[in-house]
């Protein structure tokens, strides 16, 4: 998680330079609405790469099967071969609460020490993980619709040395007096009401990525300096921004910009102590593939990874 970090704060810089190609993800919906497929490419400047991710979202899935598989492809930018096949479950994890890692690095108060993080799965034990390397939380408190997984959640927090943690029984229990507040749920209405917020909060919302899903409730956003991922995959995928711009609440000025803007000098993050920010999260391909990049050359030096052949002719 440190690494990922660290990578995703250099990739952020290299999307606010304009150094990347980024379509929009393409998504295929099965009839039945159970599961979407999503294709993901992109090409990243630095680190120089190409390629994309291919990955299902099942929103219902248990174990043994994660919400999210898949597998990320890597090429060579100057012949086109293919390097490497990585694991999109794994990669999307942990790069997702990296990149709120970030976010949260720029827009939270220095002094945040409390965090509240709705849902239990996986995103929320990543983003328990990734919170703590960029602030001292000394208290975190969860909320799920499921009381065993959120037990589960609290007895691994506890486990590694978060010994203030708690369960709660609603989110505006968990939320009240939260400096920083993460949803990772896959919730299609909203779970945290702007009502709720203390003055001065850091908000990271990563559970909702395409339509329907959605998280926070118009007044949320409202109350909230707005921070995105990517400007165009807002305007066009994010339904805790849409639905309240659709309603009159905000306008598309409500964004102050990019995370990538705001580590580059472009626009400001927080201006004081008082003010709601939030990190609207729409998860990129750019993400994945500077993961991939950093898995591929971590790799290569170990030499690990097992060698697939798919041309009857081993690559040079």
């Amino acid at each position: 998680m440190g690494e990922c970090v660290e990578v995703m704060r250099e990739m952020f810089q290299t999307l606010a330079r304009g150094d990347a190609v980024l379509p929009l993800r393409q998504t295929v919906w099965q009839p039945d609405r159970r599961g979407v497929f999503g294709a993901m490419p992109a090409y990243l400047g630095k680190p120089r790469a190409v390629g994309g991710k291919f990955i299902t979202f099942f929103p219902e899935n248990r174990s043994p099967y994660e919400s999210h598989q898949g597998a990320v492809l890597l090429f060579d930018c100057d012949n086109g071969r293919m390097l490497a096949v990585v694991d999109a479950t794994s990669v999307t994890s942990v790069r997702t609460a990296a990149a709120s890692a970030v976010a949260t690095d720029v827009l939270a108060r220095k002094d945040s020490t409390r965090l509240a993080i709705l849902g239990s799965g996986t995103q929320a034990t990543m983003h328990l993980d990734s919170m703590r390397i960029v602030r001292k939380i000394s208290e975190v408190r969860v909320w799920s619709r499921s009381q065993a997984r959120a037990t589960a959640f609290v007895e691994s927090a506890k486990a590694k040395g978060m010994d203030s943690t708690l369960r709660s029984e609603t989110p505006k229990d968990a939320v009240s007096g939260a400096d920083i507040v993460c949803t990772t749920t896959a919730a299609t209405s909203p779970i945290l009401q702007g009502r709720w917020l203390s003055e001065g909060c850091h908000i990271n919302a990563i559970g909702a990525s395409v339509p329907p899903y959605r998280e926070l409730d118009s007044e949320a956003v409202a109350r909230s300096r707005l921070y995105t991922d990517r400007r165009e995959s807002l305007l066009a995928e994010a339904d805790d921004f849409l639905i309240p711009l659709k309603e009159g609440v905000i306008t598309e000025g409500h964004l102050v910009g990019e995370i990538g803007e705001v580590l580059a000098g472009k626009v400001p993050g927080r201006r004081d102590d008082a003010e709601i920010t939030l990190f609207k999260s729409l998860g990129l391909a750019v993400e994945d593939l500077a993961s991939a990049v950093h898995i591929y050359t971590k790799a290569q030096e170990r030499g690990l990874g097992t060698w697939i052949d798919f041309s009857g002719e081993r690559g040079a």
